[in-house]
């Protein structure tokens, strides 16, 4: 194996500790309402299209050897990418911080140290992931998620061996739950290719990294539908607290946390060096990683949330448009300086996505707006084409 490859094992291994995470408990908490047949269908069903879509993103960054934004100017020009990669910087600050967050406010609710204290321990063991590097995680991430798989196993038993009866309570239609669900894999649209770029064997690593996420992050869901049907709490550290596991509890909260804010803060500095070429993608990665604490500490999480998902509505028009170029079109861009025709179909997408967030279908709003957007690139390239050769 290449010295600079990363193997399909060790892929799988990044992408499953991605997918535990105390962010995919809380969504699946809020599923509870469905009741345990439909959520578990909820589930199921976000996470096969959510991780389809996932696969085809990380299959270009694996096939080109490019990062997620770099695999962005095959469609919208070496200049139109930057765009798109200074907005996900952003976001990844912002997840950082919002991940850091809540995991100190649900450690702090376990031993009482206090939040900023939790926040600035949990970025540094961020920081500390950043600096290892992705070949040097190998080992360390084999140990860790080992003791995750180990840790998260005792709380599916706490949650599902007790004498709880079952209770749905609220109100929320199949729609709406794969939606909450499906968006979880689609957030790691812009940062998938960061890691398939490496990869020796592309098309597997990318098919390892998808399915581990697929069942880690299905799992987390579980757990937290589970937490708030069986228990009534809709606080995961109040129920690892009423359960006794003060300690166990916090190594779950810290590993978990680390294992997946590791990839928001790195790809950030991924992203950041399209930008700032002076600086290593390492370098970037810590200073995303610091803005990531710093915001954890000084503001309320909840008060850049609704930002953070505006953001994030720019993605799923954008990867369409990619998936659209690359697979069907089988056309790159990349020597452009801005592809304009794309960028009008990507404010198209985002203004559509935008205009449809009440509206409730059965598939969720962002898969019926990918395919859409994908579908009209795809028409729209063809007709264009098609006039400028008959006007020749």
């Amino acid at each position: 194996m290449s010295e600079n490859k990363t193997s399909v094992f060790s892929n799988g291994l990044l992408w499953f500790g991605a997918g535990i995470s105390i962010a995919e408990i809380l969504t699946g908490m809020l599923l509870a309402p469905l009741g345990l047949a439909k959520g578990l269908l909820a589930i199921l069903i976000g996470h096969v299209i959510g991780g389809a879509v996932m696969f085809g993103a990380g299959l270009i960054g694996g096939r080109t050897g490019k990062s997620a934004m770099e695999t962005v100017a095959i469609s919208f020009g070496h200049q139109g990418a930057r765009l798109f990669a200074g907005l996900n910087v952003i976001q990844l600050i912002g997840w950082t911080a919002v991940m850091i967050a809540s995991a100190a406010a649900a450690a702090n609710t376990l031993s009482g140290m206090g939040s900023s204290v939790w926040s600035v321990i949990i970025g540094a063991f961020i920081a500390l992931w950043i600096v290892l590097g992705l070949k040097n995680l190998g080992k360390v991430n084999v140990v860790v998620i080992a003791a995750l798989l180990l840790l998260t196993l005792v709380l599916s038993g706490v949650i599902f061996m007790g004498d709880h009866v079952p209770q749905a309570v609220g109100d929320m239609t199949l729609g709406a739950a794969i939606e909450l669900t499906v968006a979880m894999p689609l957030s790691w649209l812009p940062v998938i290719s960061d890691y398939t770029r490496i990869a020796e064997k592309p098309f597997k690593a990318t098919a390892a990294s998808c399915l581990a996420y697929f069942a880690a992050s299905s799992w987390m869901f579980i757990i937290g539908m589970g937490a708030a049907l069986y228990t009534g709490q809709d606080d995961i550290a109040q129920i690892l607290l009423q359960a006794g596991m003060g300690l166990v509890g916090i190594l779950i909260v810290l590993l978990s946390t680390v294992t997946t804010t590791f990839l928001d803060a790195f790809s950030a500095g991924v992203s950041g060096k399209t930008l700032i070429s002076g600086l290593s993608e390492k370098a970037l990665a810590l200073i995303a990683c610091a803005g990531g604490i710093g915001l954890a500490v000084m503001m309320d999480s909840s008060s850049f949330e609704e930002f953070l998902y505006f953001i994030g509505s720019v993605f799923a028009p954008m990867t369409a448009i990619l998936l659209s170029d690359y697979f069907i079109l089988k056309q790159d861009h990349s020597e452009e300086s801005v592809d304009w025709l794309n960028l009008a179909l990507w404010l198209a997408g985002f203004i559509l996505y935008r205009q449809l967030l009440d509206v409730q279908t059965p598939l969720g709003i962002t898969f019926p707006v990918i395919v859409l957007v994908m579908l009209a690139s795809a028409l729209v390239h063809k007709a264009v084409g098609a006039r400028c050769v008959q006007s020749r």
